[in-house]
């Protein structure tokens, strides 16, 4: 089996022109690819970048492939996170009382017992709560602590303060409580016959797509499953609240929106929000798992803190951790299609149906986004996507990298691979004839899709540098003389918009001091969970004043400092934080410059920031001492900057307008080898091209791409949520729950950045890298699909997300004419 699995290893590079080293087994390939020319493409052979002014440009940071802050950190064990801050004398520990059933009403709860358990300073319930019980992102329907009505298994009904964590986690046992329990709803198909949403249902088109349908020559439909996702961040949900004078509380919380936090804290506790700070250093991943759930943690923490007025701490077991948080949604997609003799669309509808969890949380843009990308790069002449955020008795489910761009994906290219089937045509010449191009360039929501050039030509770039045609044939071949290894391969787009779809959180803001020794503060709203945000942003600033990077001190993101942020998500954080601390700096810089210039006689223009130097007309000076003589001329050194993304619109009740600032593009190429009577299965090569506009650090985006690309591959492949019909998630910990290990990676795998500029004033013309990259997965379960499909090219392959051993087989022998029970 492993021997046969090694076929179709091609441990070469397909990457042609100026790249790194060829690839070898076990390697990874990441260069700036050199292109084949096409119309409208950037190559090696154009001319150095030019900056706003047409001028060639001349950077000392940007654009250089600089280690992530924390590198060396990470690599001695010595990074701090929040488990790692020394605990002041008398720190308390905190642990959480849950449900034993997932649906029903809370009669009685007695905590005498636990009371009495030595060790234990406090028992909180919903009675001990000053403000609202209420720890929601924005509906209101998510308490701290359960009143009366019980939403899911493992539900929060109270917690612990105790002198240990060891005791607060035995404590909680010995509640006694009585529930009136219920049936749950578990599946999408439980709340569409309850008839439970936690919002309102909600659609967009354009044109009559069920008469285009009508007409078509080829006409299919299905049903579409795709799974969904758990976090799995290395460190886990964890918080500490320190209490202070008058009422002040400080929280250190592992969350990706600060902000929230104190003011759900502020909330709760019924004080201002200037009475409470929250700060996060690092966190340890995130994924979208600590935008909103980080905050009830936070928040019990701080409630302990109030109550028992010394510091208290909370850290959640990794498999309290995966029953207590939020997964990605999964969704049904329920879809028709019809289309020409080409294959080209002529109709497409579409009910997304997402199972949401107890209550809202943020399903309201994740399955907006979902919508947003249900077309990804494709031109739709009549379409009607429609959305269902059904209520499940199970955790709600939460923000997840790609935010429902991931889901809605997905399922628009099975439809695609479907219509290759019954057109008999390859699914790349599918793809093709649908792409987005000039005339046909506007989404169902009403936005122009501007660089279709860009689209096609990284996509045929790709083609060509992966070899996918001649691969093509010798995967036909391989492929009619083996009965039971089949190979597949797939080549798949990425489209996805960026900025945040609810317009106001396009924002951000910045704090930079110039200190009069030349060092430099620098603050953000932005928070590092490993991305490489913070070396980004701080790249910005030593370029602004032409420093050395050892001068700019990165500082903490925290709420006293920079104010009223939006969380760290969306792909947006080096776009929004990075323009304002360019802004913020920028400032200093030109009042740095005013005073030259009236100091030496010398015309503004005639003054140059670089090499830690400042240029005055024919004369120079460190910077360092151009900052004492500010200060001794009483010039301001400090400049809080704000940037709002421009340009963005959305009507949500006429379903148009533009949401996205821009659109970040990307291909994949996978090969895959599928053992078609055990569903075991190998990544074999994956060749990536992806655009990241004029990338600001090239070693940051290319760790990205490989890493969302990594994470994507274990959502569509082993990674699978399974609950019990009375709720109880069953995956809940590592030995149940599989994610992708080092040798899941393929051994060939080449990944490239496609020379673009962002036709947008971004940061240094930029493009977004956090979230496309997971969707470049999409050509793992396609190239899956592909090989199972060998089996039986007459017949559509029932294959749905995760496409796990199991599914596999199952489809398999559905092909072969005896589905499994």
């Amino acid at each position: 089996m492993n021997e046969q699995l090694k076929l179709g290893a091609d441990s070469t590079s397909p990457l042609r022109g100026e790249v790194a080293p060829q690839a070898r087994e076990g390697a990874s390939t990441s260069a700036n690819v050199a292109l084949p020319p096409h119309p409208g493409s950037l190559t090696r052979s154009d001319p150095p970048p030019q900056g706003e002014d047409g001028a060639v440009e001349s950077l000392r940071h940007i654009r250089k492939p600089l280690p992530h802050d924390s590198g060396p950190k990470h690599v001695q064990g010595v990074a701090q996170y929040i488990d790692d801050i020394r605990e002041p004398e008398g720190t308390l520990h905190v642990a959480i009382g849950q449900s034993p059933k997932a649906r029903g009403h809370l009669i009685s709860l007695d905590v005498s017992a636990v009371r009495a358990v030595p060790g234990v300073v406090a028992v909180l319930t919903a009675a001990d709560i000053p403000g609202k019980n209420d720890v929601s992102p924005a509906f209101g329907d998510d308490p701290l602590f359960v009143d009366t009505d019980i939403g899911f298994l493992g539900q929060a009904l109270f917690a612990v303060v105790a002198t240990s964590r060891d005791t607060a986690r035995r404590a909680v046992k010995k509640a006694v409580m009585e529930i009136e329990s219920e049936t749950p709803s578990i599946t999408v198909e439980d709340a569409l016959e309850r008839q439970e949403t936690v919002l309102p249902d909600y659609a967009y088109g354009r044109g009559d797509p069920n008469a285009v349908i009508a007409q078509a020559p080829t006409r299919l439909e299905g049903q579409f499953r795709v799974g969904g996702q758990e976090h799995f961040y290395l460190e886990g949900q964890v918080a500490m609240a320190i209490p202070g004078e008058d009422g002040d509380i400080h929280v250190y919380s592992s969350t990706q929106h600060p902000t929230e936090v104190q003011h759900v804290v502020s909330r709760v506790l019924d004080i201002p929000d200037a009475y409470v700070t929250c700060e996060t250093r690092r966190m340890g991943g995130g994924f979208g798992g600590k935008e909103s759930q980080a905050t009830q943690w936070a928040v019990t923490a701080a409630l302990a803190a109030r109550v028992t007025g010394r510091p208290c701490k909370l850290r959640l077991d990794r498999d309290d951790d995966f029953i207590l948080t939020g997964k990605r949604h999964d969704f049904r997609c329920d879809w028709k299609v019809g289309v020409d003799e080409e294959g080209r669309i002529q109709g497409y509808v579409v009910d997304l149906l997402a199972r949401c969890g107890y209550s809202a949380d943020l399903s309201a843009g994740v399955v907006d986004r979902a919508m947003f990308h249900a077309d990804n790069a494709y031109w739709m002449p009549a379409v009607h996507i429609a959305s269902k955020r059904l209520k499940t008795n199970t955790v709600s489910n939460t923000a997840f990298r790609g935010f429902g761009g991931p889901q809605g994906m997905l399922a628009i290219e099975h439809v695609m691979d479907q219509i290759a089937w019954a057109t008999g045509r390859d699914p790349l010449d599918v793809r093709y004839a649908n792409f987005y191009r000039p005339g046909e360039n506007v989404t169902p929501y009403g936005m122009e899709v501007e660089e279709t050039d860009t689209l096609v030509n990284l996509v045929r770039t790709l083609e060509e540098t992966s070899n996918y045609r001649a691969r093509r044939e010798e995967i036909s071949a391989f492929n009619a003389s083996s009965p039971i290894m089949k190979r597949g391969l797939a080549l798949t787009p990425v489209k996805f918009g960026i900025s945040f779809t609810l317009t106001h959180m396009n924002q951000a803001g910045a704090l930079v001091h110039v200190y009069q020794d030349g060092s430099v503060h620098l603050n953000h709203g932005g928070t590092e969970m490993g991305q490489g945000l913070y070396i980004k942003v701080a790249q910005v600033v030593a370029e602004e004043f032409g420093i050395a990077m050892e001068r700019v001190r990165i500082t903490a993101t925290t709420t006293a400092k920079v104010p009223n942020t939006s969380p760290t998500a969306a792909s947006s954080g080096s776009d929004l934080n990075g323009m304002a601390a360019k802004i913020a700096a920028g400032a200093i810089k030109k009042r740095m410059i005013a005073h030259a210039s009236e100091a030496y006689g010398v015309p503004e223009e005639q003054i140059a920031f670089r090499d830690d130097r400042v240029f005055i007309g024919n004369e120079s000076l460190p910077f360092d001492e151009l900052a004492k003589k500010c200060i001794a001329a009483r010039v301001q050194l400090s400049e809080a900057g704000h940037y709002k993304t421009p340009k963005i619109t959305w009507d949500r009740a006429k379903g148009t307008g533009r949401p996205f600032l821009y659109f970040a593009y990307g291909a994949a190429c996978s090969e895959v080898i599928v053992d078609t009577l055990t569903g075991e299965n190998r990544l074999l090569r994956t060749d990536i091209l992806h655009d990241v506009g004029r990338s600001l650090n090239p070693a940051i985006d290319i760790g990205q791409i490989e890493g969302g690309f990594v994470q994507g591959m274990g959502w569509l492949t082993t990674e699978e949520l399974v609950f019990a019909k009375d709720g109880r998630l069953l995956t809940h910990a590592p030995s149940t729950y599989k994610i992708p290990v080092a040798s899941d990676v393929p051994a060939a795998f080449n990944v490239a950045l496609y020379p673009n500029t962002n036709r947008e004033e971004t940061i240094y013309r930029s493009k977004a890298v956090g979230e496309p990259p997971v969707m470049l997965a999409n050509s793992v379960f396609c190239a899956l699909a592909d090989a199972i499909h060998a089996l039986d090219p007459e017949k559509p392959v029932p294959l749905h997300a995760p496409a796990t051993p199991e599914a596999i087989l199952r489809a398999c022998e559905a092909l072969r004419g005896r589905p499994m029970g």
